[in-house]
């Protein structure tokens, strides 16, 4: 199995930025597709970024339009480590965070948080006004 466990949520003011890391057990991470999520309260989990599994450096990266230009997702197989760096927040962006991982995620997939095995135990953001 793999273990992921994000960290770096915090407050911000509106206009700041965060960088989210999610570090991840196991030997295999690089052949697991990964991706960022979050759910406010009330609200359903959210899509906002996934990037593939990767040869090399070579991978993709696809983002949610309401924070594509924003937000830029990455990761170190060599750390075990996917990133969420976020830039330009705003108060509607106040969430839990969450990474998953999966296997072959397909591109009519990747939105879907059913289709991920793994999820870290979410980070809070809070965006103040």
């Amino acid at each position: 199995q793999v273990q992921l466990v994000e960290s770096g949520g915090g407050l911000v003011q509106a206009g700041g930025s965060l960088r989210l890391s999610c570090v991840a057990s196991g030997r295999a991470f690089s052949m697991y597709d990964t991706a960022w999520f979050r759910q406010a309260p009330g609200k359903e989990r959210e899509f906002l970024a996934t990037t593939s599994r990767s040869t090399g450096s070579i991978y993709y990266a696809y983002y949610a339009d309401s924070v594509k230009g924003r937000f830029t997702i990455s990761r170190d197989n060599a750390k075990k480590t996917v990133y969420l760096q976020m830039s330009s927040l705003k108060p509607e962006d106040t969430a839990v965070y969450y990474c998953a991982a999966g296997v072959s995620i397909t591109p009519a997939q990747r939105v879907g948080a059913h289709n991920y095995d793994y999820w870290g135990q979410g980070t809070q953001v809070t965006v103040s006004s």
